[in-house]
This record gives C-alpha cells, sequence and structure tokens, in this order.
C-alpha cells in the first residue's frame, strides 16, 4: 500500500512539473494549491531535496524546483525514494534474508511476475506524462 507520502510526494513533483517557470515555487503556494499542511510538505520536500529531486532555496524568491526535466523522472522512482521498496512480500526485498523455502516455494513465481508488474507500471509512467494528465 501507498501511503500519504508517496501520494503526496507525487503530487508535490506533478504540481512543479505544471509550474511554467524556471523559479523557485514557495512551500506557501504548493502547499494551499495541493491542500497539504506545511509541516508535512516541508518533511516530504525535505527527503526530495536529499533525494536530490529537487532543489530548494531559503530566503526571498526561494521555494523549490526540479532538478531535472520532468521526462527523466518516473513514478516509480518518486514512490521508492519515500516509500522505500515497493516488494509486495518481505521476501523480494532487496534487503531481504536468503529465504530457505526459495527452491521449492510454489508461490515465488507469481509474487516475481507481480512485483515485476508493479515496477514496468510505475516505471513506465513519467512526470511529465502525470503533469500532463489532467491539464
Amino acid at each position: 500500500m501507498i501511503s500519504t507520502k508517496g501520494r503526496y510526494a507525487l503530487r508535490v513533483m506533478v504540481d512543479l512539473a505544471q509550474q511554467d517557470t524556471d523559479g523557485f515555487v514557495p512551500l506557501d503556494e504548493i502547499a494551499e494549491r495541493q491542500g497539504i499542511s506545511k509541516k508535512y510538505l516541508e518533511i516530504i520536500l525535505k527527503t526530495l531535496v536529499a533525494k536530490k529531486l529537487l532543489k530548494g532555496m531559503r530566503g526571498k524568491g526561494g521555494g523549490y524546483r526540479l532538478t531535472r526535466r520532468p521526462e527523466e523522472y518516473t513514478a516509480g522512482e518518486i514512490l521508492e525514494l519515500t516509500e522505500g521498496t515497493l516488494a509486495s512480500v518481505a521476501c523480494l526485498r532487496a534487503d531481504a534474508e536468503p529465504c530457505e523455502r526459495k527452491a521449492r516455494c510454489n508461490t515465488l513465481p507469481m509474487w516475481e511476475r507481480f512485483d515485476g508488474m508493479v515496477h514496468d507500471f510505475f516505471y513506465g509512467i513519467t512526470l511529465a506524462d502525470l503533469a500532463k494528465e489532467r491539464e
């Protein structure tokens, strides 16, 4: 399940992609447009800046902006940076302990296919795609 943090991070990134500016977009404006509290939005933006998806600037004329073109971001990248793994079962997480049942697990191929579909779905959608869907 995708948490509010992941969903809001996507909304913020789409919002910034829709702004036709090379400048910085103030936090207050993003929070108002998206209906997200400034305090919670700051937590999300801090993560996105730390992971270099956004650039932040303090002071007059400050705010946030994308570090790349919208076509260069995927929904999968944004979700994994804010949510962590998108793996559906614990044994498929990158940091999972080796499973003693792996060689004889009848359901593992199903979970691997499912995770592949989830990965391909989210990594096949760019921020540019999301920004233009409801314009």
